[in-house]
């Protein structure tokens, strides 16, 4: 059979018929009469399957026996001209191969209309689903997509580290790491865990950000980006949240807030007009089967100007809307997602950047502005989703900064590496953080963040 080499059915299903071919894959279905068997075949370069003819003679009896939904197959013969609807060409099978059977009294995807939630119990097995191997088709692309806009910007890759000993948002809500016999930890003279005797000799986590370790990159290398996988142990069991996801967070020297929202407009509009331009069959079906208004939504965003307005004048639109808010909202207040939908969904009916927030709801980091009370920062706000970026102005001043850590009540210590940074040669510069897994909740029209990820890490939930 290996004389034939493997084409993969996405090219089979580009190519002319009248040639041997060899697909190999796994078997969606198979259907058929007492003459012929028809099996739909795929192997995840592609969401359309290709299908095998079959004439069911004696010799292929007992190999069609073994052919089950879930089982792997190679498959030689003729690429021929479809008879059937739906499909340009088939494969008129001569030889077929049984590499791995499948039970298909225990194969949990038997059904056609398994619940995500079901699919969530076997993370291991739904990318053979349709909807999932266009799901993670897209974030594929997704990926390579952000590599592409920043290299073709001259922007350097910089690997931030995931231990670390700072917070870079001050909210403590992180994964200690930590080498120390739990059921015999040392202690220090005050009775607390003696972290000198630990692997990296004092306390340490899993970092919720790269960005403090990417300014650093910044003051040096001009414009860099991060991207890679973020720890966050915020116990919230929601749609919207996980405990490990992928942070893509670029810094960039000189940069002040116009041209931070200059760049986070012009790289989300990039990033969604790639996904149209290259993951267009596996949108269509994910718009076809779950949200009739997600071809239409992204082109929106790709085709138009993103608003801007300062935090005052959306909370201003927000006290006048007439709606009564599950999070009653004020000057002061975090805008939750209610608020942010509201004004990109109802109120503008398109994305939007807010900017200008008050300091007490924002990180210690960002930018001040002269009015004593508001700083720099910027979140860009999208339909379905709400807060998408989230990013600021960095603060320059190494007097505004030790003050803000102080009046936070932040420990200085480990940070000493951070504000040299404005100690010796201190410049403007901003940043900010796309979620990539909110961003997959856009461009594929899920609903739950869960679903956009191989492998989700939430609260009681660590399996694989």
């Amino acid at each position: 059979m290996e004389t034939v080499i493997r084409t993969k059915i996405k090219d089979l299903l580009r190519s002319e018929a009248g040639k041997e071919v060899l697909a190999k894959g796994w078997v969606r279905t198979k259907r058929g009469n007492k003459n012929v068997a028809f099996i739909a075949l795929n192997d995840g370069s592609t969401i359309n399957n290709i299908q095998i003819v079959v004439d069911k003679t004696l010799e292929n009896e007992a190999v069609l026996a073994k052919v089950t939904t879930g089982a792997c197959i190679a498959v030689k013969g003729m690429l021929v001209e479809s008879m059937g609807g739906g499909q340009a060409t088939e494969i008129q099978a001569s030889e077929i191969e049984v590499y791995g059977e499948c039970d298909p009294v225990r194969y949990p995807l038997q059904k056609k209309d398994t619940s995500f939630e079901f699919l969530r119990s076997v993370a291991h097995l739904r990318p053979r689903t349709n909807t999932f191997g266009a799901i993670y088709r897209v974030r594929s692309k997704m990926a390579y997509a952000i590599h592409q806009f920043f290299n073709e910007k001259g922007f350097v890759y910089v690997h931030t580290p995931l231990i670390t000993a700072s917070d870079c948002e001050g909210a403590g809500q992180m994964f200690r790491v930590t080498t120390l016999d739990m059921e015999n930890l040392p202690r220090n003279k005050k009775g607390g865990i003696d972290y000198t005797k630990d692997f990296f000799g004092k306390e340490s986590s899993l970092t919720v950000s790269g960005q403090l370790e990417g300014e650093l990159g910044a003051m040096a290398l001009g414009d860099i980006y991060t991207f890679g996988p973020t720890f966050r142990a915020e116990n919230s069991n929601t749609p919207r949240h996980l405990a490990e996801f992928w942070m893509i967070e670029p810094e960039m020297a000189f940069y002040d807030i116009k041209d931070n929202m200059d760049l986070a407009e012009e790289f989300i509009k990039y990033l969604v007009k790639y996904a149209l331009d290259n993951c267009y069959e596996d949108i269509k079906f994910l718009n076809d089967r779950y949200d009739n208004e997600l071809i239409e939504r992204l082109e929106g965003v790709a085709d138009t100007e993103f608003v801007r307005l300062t935090y005052t004048e959306g909370i201003k639109i927000l006290e006048a809307a007439g709606v009564e808010w599950e999070y009653p909202v004020s000057w002061g207040t975090d805008l939750q997602s209610e608020h942010e939908r509201y004004l990109v969904e109802k109120h503008f009916k398109k994305p939007v950047i807010l900017t200008d927030y008050p300091k007490d709801i924002k990180a210690f980091y960002m930018k001040q502005n002269e009015d004593g009370k508001t700083v720099r920062a910027m979140d860009v706000l999208f339909p379905k989703i709400g807060e998408i970026i989230g990013g600021s102005e960095r603060e320059a001043s190494l007097q505004k900064l030790e003050a803000r850590i102080e009046e936070t009540g932040m420990s200085r210590k480990g940070l000493e590496w951070y504000l040299d940074t404005r100690r010796f040669g201190s410049a403007p510069h901003s940043g900010f953080g796309l979620g990539f897994e909110r961003l997959l909740l856009f461009v594929t029209g899920m609903t739950n963040i869960r679903d956009v990820i191989p492998f989700p890490r939430t609260p009681k939930n660590c399996e694989y």
